[in-house]
């Protein structure tokens, strides 16, 4: 297949994946649709992990090797699209505003290309198309079905609208951060508003609470350290006139480093606790664990940049995002490492008007066929 009939087919992929998003965990349509397109290229489906949503497939090489996989996602966003775009989503409030339908297509692409050298290839590549990314359950669940059985190391991508096409960032390390909720209650003693010395005032708490734990940050951690708090509600009262006498307040904390992960609950509640004691209040600090970070194996890098200028495309040093993604799930059992894929998006993630060049499609595909097939027979020298 000539590079620019993959590319043409690949849109047409994407743009139907595109017009017919959804949810975690509802892809019912997308596995469909996905299994066919594997089919109709004879990749071999492997139903054996017995998935509802969601699809596993292989490639086994011509020469025995080591097992590797490369994961795409493929959940939308409950987003109404304001693209425009003749393919935009036909389903109300659901959207692909992450790209999601371009990395499930380019890895396509990739098993495609793959599959015209399969006699070549010295192992086995394993496509893992995962639902549910967005809500963080996707990647814990396909571990728990036993996706990773066998596999050396595991690769994967976003796209990265800021980049242009042909671009690859790659770094070792941690990349993308882990991610944790809290959930903070203070109660008080309820009264009028007029008569505040009657009450024990959860809001006034509350707002000291929210100021004060930024300090965790600025007088607790190293500045070494990568962390960021954000309060993301308030929730607390019923009338302009009566103080209440409860608050609850919501939020998030990223982090690189786990030494700084482990430290922030304990300085969390320390300082939620210390506030609400001084008001009269009593404290309770709930703490999630949600993701742990992405972090690329160092020892995978050299092949991760040598995969890319082999193709002539551009390698720049990865910029760490404090976005979260359940890559890091897998990273956890086996070497893993994850790349942004320049994609010249106008908008970032997550936005109503995402959108980007499907120019990258083809960069995308090319890259992680010629990854995956220079790490097997790399291997295979190696043992040989």
């Amino acid at each position: 297949m000539t590079d620019q009939l993959l590319l043409n087919t690949l849109i047409d992929i994407r743009r139907e994946l595109h017009r017919f998003p959804e949810l975690s965990m509802k892809e019912y349509e997308t596995t469909k649709r996905i299994k066919k397109w594997l089919k109709h290229y004879d990749i071999s489906i492997a139903d054996a992990f017995q998935l509802d949503v969601g699809a596993v497939a292989e490639i086994v090489g011509g020469k025995p090797g080591p097992t590797i996989a490369i994961r795409a996602d493929i959940d939308a966003l409950p987003i109404e699209e304001k693209t425009n775009l003749p393919f935009a989503s036909e389903v109300n409030g659901v959207m692909h505003a992450c790209g999601h339908d371009f990395h499930t297509a380019s890895i396509i692409g990739a098993a495609t290309l793959l599959k015209e050298r399969q006699q070549e290839l010295c192992g086995t590549v394993r496509f893992i198309f995962q639902p549910a990314e967005e809500t963080a359950s996707g990647a814990k669940m396909l571990v728990e079905k036993g996706v990773l059985e066998g596999v050396e190391a595991i690769f994967g991508m976003h796209n990265k609208p800021d980049l242009p096409v042909g671009t690859i960032g790659i770094k070792s390390g941690p990349l993308m951060a882990s991610v944790d909720r809290f959930e903070i209650d203070i109660k008080g003693v309820g009264g009028h508003a007029g008569i505040p010395e009657k009450t024990v005032d959860p809001i006034a708490a509350a707002g000291q609470i929210v100021t004060s734990l930024q300090t965790i940050v600025s007088r607790n951690l190293s500045p070494f350290q990568n962390v960021v708090v954000s309060i993301t509600q308030i929730h607390g009262g019923s009338s302009w006139n009566v103080i209440p006498d409860k608050v609850t307040l919501e939020g998030t904390v990223r982090t690189f480093q786990e030494e700084a992960r482990e430290k922030i609950p304990g300085l969390m509640k320390r300082t939620a606790e210390g506030i609400g004691a001084a008001f009269g209040a009593s404290v309770d600090v709930k703490w999630y664990p949600y993701l742990p970070v992405v972090n690329n194996d160092d020892t995978l890098e050299k092949l991760a940049i040598n995969a890319a200028e082999n193709l002539s495309y551009q390698v720049v040093e990865a910029e760490q995002s404090p976005g979260g993604e359940d890559f890091a799930v897998y990273q956890q059992h086996v070497p893993g490492f994850f790349v942004w894929m320049g994609t010249a998006g106008e908008y970032e993630w997550h936005h109503p008007s995402f959108s980007l060049n499907e120019e990258a499609l083809l960069v995308a595909a090319s890259y992680f066929a010629n990854l995956s097939f220079h790490f097997l027979n790399s291997f295979h020298y190696r043992k040989n």
